[in-house]
């Protein structure tokens, strides 16, 4: 009995060596290649290094980081500012459906930290009417691992409603939306609030919104 398990492993064992050098691509390889590698199909080895696998070293030697997006639709070359050059982390070079299910996706985390936060190197402002007046950095409202929704919701801290319907500079200086003031407007001089609320006994009244959310009176 052990003699016979003996010799199916080994036939097994041969069968496979055998389909390995008669049929290479159909036993190893996880499909066709992307449209623009095809002319490298029967050159495994122009990206493979042998039991390790691709190598970025060997992507660049066709392709060299400065210059890489310069030619796409976008135009930005922002691979010269990744954390490292590792190809694999975001390209898979087949087509093979269980490589495209299982392919990385870029992440904001393989960049610089000091270009991560730098939106508008890569992407274009939002053309709407609220975001054409802002001048700050993107992650002050948004999260580049969820973009959508924005982590800031203005409601939940001031209603814009009625008068109060006003561009952001009004009450955020600078483009630095961390920071709010209500003098902006006339009726909102630091001696009209001061009065106001002094004659109420109310002493610390600096953090408006600790008290009004919205601009109706019985706040």
């Amino acid at each position: 009995m052990r003699r016979w398990l003996q010799a199916g492993v080994a036939l097994f064992v041969l069968g496979v060596i055998v389909l390995i050098v008669s049929q290479p691509m159909a036993m190893i390889s996880p499909g066709p290649l992307q449209s623009g590698h095809a002319d490298l199909a029967d050159d495994c080895f122009a990206c493979h290094a042998p039991w390790r696998g691709a190598a970025a070293a060997r992507c660049q030697t066709c392709h060299a980081l400065a210059d890489i997006g310069k030619q796409s639709a976008a135009g930005v070359p922002f691979h010269r500012d990744l954390i490292q050059a590792d190809c694999t982390a975001c390209h898979g070079g087949h087509q093979g459906r269980a490589v495209a299910a299982d392919a990385p996706r870029f992440a904001h985390a393989l960049l610089r930290a000091d270009v991560r936060d730098a939106c508008s190197s890569c992407h274009q402002p939002p053309a709407d009417a609220l975001h054409r007046q802002l001048k700050g950095q993107c992650s002050q409202c948004h999260d580049s691992r969820h973009w959508h929704p924005s982590t800031f919701d203005h409601d939940r801290l001031f209603l814009l409603d009625g008068e109060h319907d006003a561009s952001c500079e009004t009450c955020h200086a600078g483009g630095d939306y961390s920071r709010y003031s209500c003098y902006g407007c006339h009726e909102h001089t630091p001696e009209n609030l001061r009065e106001a609320h002094v004659e109420e006994g109310i002493q610390d009244y600096r953090d408006c919104v600790e008290c009004h959310r919205s601009a109706r009176d019985e706040d």
